[in-house]
């Protein structure tokens, strides 16, 4: 085990990024900092485990002071990008199960303890991971299918004619409202269709909260935000189905995007590995965890993750 640094007058607490069962070269040029403000990467043994860590100021990083820097959208990124590198540190090696962001401890000991408590559990997880990453798939309905689906919900404007001519505007809205409800459908249907078609290559699928409009910057609404933990071999044929899905012409009410393979941040969750009744926390009996910070934010790239600040005494 790396010894952390001595002699630091001020308090740090130890911010941990990842666990993995082959510890990961930190000694070499290239290995990754995480956060700016603090020291380097080292690496704590828990059991057969890894933990990598970092020590970092508790001034910056305590309950408090983390939960304002994460509420200012600067912050937030530059928080979300460094704990990314200390997790690609991490799997340098090997599978990993990423750690949500701002998970701190109060020292060492704790850390290792949190991690041998669910040994087993985190074991298994990184077996399921070996040798699988993640694609992100997001599918947006197309301009014409937007239109309709803003205008699906929209009241219509009451006509203000009388006899044939009322009744004529009247038939009228109704075709519209028609028209918008099926291309609205349309596009939904294509949708599922498409995450249809990708399962077929993936091991596993989750979807996300499709994002607003404020996150993705278009006006077409994100109908699917989803994530398939796809099989090593299995990636060139998952690119072909998505270069198909693009290029074929099937799905004319939607548009399909698609970024990866990255770690898979998805499909590491330790608490839907274990036994559902045992409680799994990443902390041992005598640790409280306190959670402050959004619930989701992006990493290194468009693809959001899960992330809590989880102080550790």
């Amino acid at each position: 085990m790396n010894a952390p640094p001595a002699g630091s007058a001020a308090p740090v607490l130890v911010c941990a990024f990842a666990v993995t069962r082959t510890p990961p070269d930190l000694a070499t040029p290239a290995a990754a900092a995480g956060h700016e403000e603090g020291g380097p990467l080292r690496v704590l043994r828990a059991g057969g485990l890894c933990l990598v860590v970092q020590d970092v100021p508790a001034a910056l990083f305590d309950e408090e002071a983390l939960a304002e820097r994460l509420n200012r959208p600067d912050d937030l990124e530059r928080c979300a990008r460094a704990h990314h590198r200390g997790v690609e540190a991490a799997a340098r090696r090997g599978p990993v199960v990423p750690l949500p962001m701002a998970t701190l401890y109060r020292g060492d000991r704790s850390a290792e303890q949190a991690v041998a408590a669910r040994e087993a559990v985190l074991g298994t997880l990184l077996d399921r991971l070996r040798g699988r990453t993640e694609w992100a798939v997001k599918v947006h309905a197309t301009d014409g299918a937007a239109n309709a689906t803003a205008a699906a919900g929209a009241p219509a404007d009451s006509g203000t004619g009388t006899g044939a001519r009322g009744r004529a505007y009247l038939s009228r809205a109704s075709a519209r409202r028609r028209d918008r409800q099926d291309a609205h459908g349309m596009a939904l249907a294509e949708a599922d269709a498409v995450d249809a078609e990708l399962r077929r290559y993936a091991v596993d699928a989750t979807r996300h909260r499709p994002q607003s409009e404020r996150l993705t910057g278009r006006r077409a609404p994100q109908l699917i935000n989803a994530a398939y933990l796809v099989e090593d071999a299995e990636s060139a044929a998952f690119e072909h189905a998505l270069a198909r899905l693009a290029a074929d012409g099937r799905h004319t009410a939607v548009e399909v995007g698609a970024s990866g393979p990255w770690i898979p941040y998805s499909f590491a969750r330790w608490d839907e590995a274990a036994d559902a009744t045992e409680p799994v926390v990443m902390t041992p009996d005598t640790t409280k965890p306190h959670s402050t910070a959004p619930e989701r934010t992006a990493p290194s790239r468009a693809e959001p993750h899960s992330m809590k600040q989880e102080a550790r005494s």
